[in-house]
């Protein structure tokens, strides 16, 4: 005997609508998770960009203030700024000079300094 469709169970029924409904929500997530990927990578690359233009401005100004600071370092611009300033700064005299000679460092206590030649091999002639 045939059975009837409305004696048939709920999970019969609607089990097919349920997967379908699963499948359309996995394809779903996927497509969203696909474009929140997408959009963080772009974000991602503009702050890299931008990152990369600040280094190189810091690099431009640190090479610039570099090269002033040498200019500024320079005895032509110190004894220039020091004429601007009336400071009364001249060259020291030679009698204000004071050479210290820097002592040569001791041989340690414990080293015996002897001289070193290389080993001959046995047998080898000497000239």
């Amino acid at each position: 005997m045939a059975k009837n469709r409305k004696n048939q169970s709920a999970a019969i029924r609607f089990g097919p609508a349920l997967k379908a409904l699963f499948l359309c929500l996995l394809i779903a997530g996927s497509a969203v998770g696909y474009v929140w990927q997408k959009s963080q990578i772009y974000q991602l690359g503009q702050q890299i960009r931008q990152r990369e233009i600040r280094l190189a401005r810091l690099q431009n100004d640190d090479q610039k203030l570099g090269d002033q600071l040498s200019i500024l370092r320079s005895p032509t611009m110190l004894d220039r700024r020091a004429r601007e300033l009336n400071l009364g700064l001249s060259p020291a005299q030679p009698m204000q000079v004071l050479r210290l000679a820097e002592p040569a460092p001791a041989p340690p206590e414990n080293m015996i300094l002897t001289r070193q030649f290389a080993e001959r091999p046995a047998g080898a002639m000497t000239q």
